[in-house]
C-alpha cells in the first residue's frame, strides 16, 4: 500500500504530483487501490488523452525506481500513517479486519495481515527497500494493461506498443503455488473492549479460493443468510429486535482460501449474545435444510444485477477484465461468470453451508463497550 502511494511520487520525466495534475487538467480522474491479491491503478480520461495516460504509466513503470528518494518515501509514509489512523485506528471497529485475518489465517500467513501495514513496518520503510520492491514486482511482465472505451483493438495495441514497447523485459519471480487450508478447528476468538457505540460480533470462516464452484456455493449461501431485507438474518434477528443490523458476505481471494464473514450489531443498550445464539441457529438450519429454490433464485438475481452494473461502467469493466487476467490468467472469463453462478444448485449451497460455514469451525471477534465492561 505504501508503494501504491510512491507510484505518484515522480519518475524520469514527471515531477512528484504531476501525474495527477496532468490527468486532471484534461478532465480525467486517477486513483489506485491495494488489496490482498493485487494493486491496481486506473484512470478515466477522454479518448483524446489516451496517449498521454499511456505515456505517464510507461514513464513510471520504466524509471520510477531510479528516481525514488528518501524524502519521497518519508512523505508518502506519513500520508499512509495518517490514512491508517483515520480509517483503521481511530474509528469504531476499524481494526476488525486486521483482527479477523489473524484469527482465520494466523499472523505468519500471507493473508494474516492487512495491506495498510503496521506502524512498525511503515516506520522501517526506506528508499532502498522501496526501490528493491519496485524492481522485483513492478515489471511489465508482471503487469496487465486493460483499455476500455471508444477505441479499436488495433489502435489500442498500437498505442500500447508505442508507449511500453521500449521497456526492458524481465521475467518475474515465479510465485509458489498456494496451499489451501482446511476449515478452522474449534472457535479461535478475540474479545476487545473499546469505545464503540454498540456491541458487535463478527464470525469468519476459511472458504475455498475465489470463483471455484465451492466458493460460488458458499458465496450464495452467505448472500441468502445476510444480504438484503429478505435475508434470513434480517428476517429472524433484525425484525425480531435481537440485532440492529446483521449481514454476511464472502470475500474472494485467490491464494488457496477466501474468507466468509458474518456481522451482528446489537442495539446500544442491549448485549449481542442473544443475536449470536440466533445466528448460530440460522447457520445450522442452512447447513441442514438448505435454501428454497426461490431464495437461491433471489441471490443469483442479486449477483447478476451487481455483475452487470460493474460491467456497464468503463472503469469497473476494465478492473474486472484485469482481475481475471491477473488472478486467473483468463480475461474472457468475465463473459462466463454469470453462467457459472447460475449453474449452482440448492444442494450445492446446502453442502457448502454444512462444509464451510459450520458454526463450530468459525473464528469470532467480539467488541464490548468500555462503559459496560470496565
Amino acid at each position: 500500500h505504501l508503494f501504491e502511494h510512491l507510484m505518484f511520487s515522480g519518475s524520469a520525466h514527471v515531477d512528484s504530483g504531476e501525474h495527477l495534475q496532468l490527468m486532471q487538467n484534461v478532465g480525467g480522474s486517477v486513483n489506485a487501490t491495494t488489496w490482498f491479491d493485487r494493486t491496481n491503478y486506473f484512470e478515466t480520461v477522454p479518448v483524446g488523452a489516451t496517449d498521454l495516460a499511456l505515456w505517464l504509466e510507461a514513464d513510471r513503470l520504466g524509471s520510477l525506481a531510479e528516481h525514488l528518494t528518501q524524502d519521497s518515501v518519508d512523505t508518502q509514509r506519513d500520508v499512509v500513517i495518517e490514512e491508517k489512523r483515520q480509517r483503521y485506528d481511530n474509528v469504531p471497529y476499524g481494526d476488525a479486519m486486521s483482527e479477523l485475518v489473524k484469527l482465520v489465517f494466523g499472523a505468519d500467513h500471507p493473508y494474516g495481515h492487512t495491506t495498510i501495514g503496521s506502524m512498525e513496518d511503515l516506520a522501517a520503510a526506506n528508499r532502498d527497500a522501496a526501490a528493491a520492491f519496485f524492481t522485483e514486482h513492478y515489471q511489465p511482465a508482471n503487469a496487465v494493461l486493460t483499455l476500455v472505451g471508444d477505441i479499436s483493438a488495433k489502435d489500442a495495441f498500437r498505442k500500447a506498443e508505442h508507449a511500453f514497447g521500449q521497456l526492458k523485459a524481465i521475467k518475474p519471480t515465479p510465485r509458489p503455488d498456494a496451499v489451501p487450508l482446511p476449515p478452522l478447528t474449534g472457535i479461535p476468538r478475540t474479545t476487545l473492549t473499546a469505545n464503540v457505540p454498540a456491541e458487535v460480533s463478527y464470525f469468519a470462516w476459511r472458504l475455498p479460493a475465489r470463483d471455484t464452484p465451492e466458493f460460488d456455493a458458499a458465496d450464495l449461501a452467505l448472500a441468502i443468510l445476510g444480504q438484503g431485507q429478505t435475508a434470513w438474518l434480517h428476517q429472524q434477528l433484525v425484525k425480531s429486535g435481537l440485532a440492529s443490523a446483521a449481514g454476511a458476505q464472502a470475500m474472494g481471494l485467490i491464494g488457496g482460501n477466501s474468507i466468509g464473514l458474518l456481522q451482528l450489531r446489537a442495539f446500544p443498550d442491549q448485549p449481542v449474545a442473544p443475536a449470536v445464539s440466533a445466528a448460530i441457529v440460522q447457520l445450522q438450519r442452512l447447513g441442514q435444510d438448505g435454501p428454497t429454490e426461490a431464495e437461491l433464485a433471489r441471490a443469483k438475481a442479486q449477483f447478476r444485477r451487481e455483475w452487470l452494473t460493474e460491467l456497464a461502467r468503463f472503469d469497473t469493466r476494465a478492473d474486472l477484465i484485469s482481475t481475471y487476467a491477473v488472478l486467473h490468467g483468463d480475461p474472457d472469463r468475465v463473459n462466463r461468470r454469470l453462467a457459472e453462478v447460475a449453474a449452482v444448485s440448492v444442494q450445492q449451497v446446502r453442502e457448502a453451508a454444512a462444509t464451510w460455514l459450520s458454526p463450530d469451525q468459525r473464528a469470532q471477534l467480539d467488541y464490548y463497550r468500555q462503559d459496560e465492561h470496565a
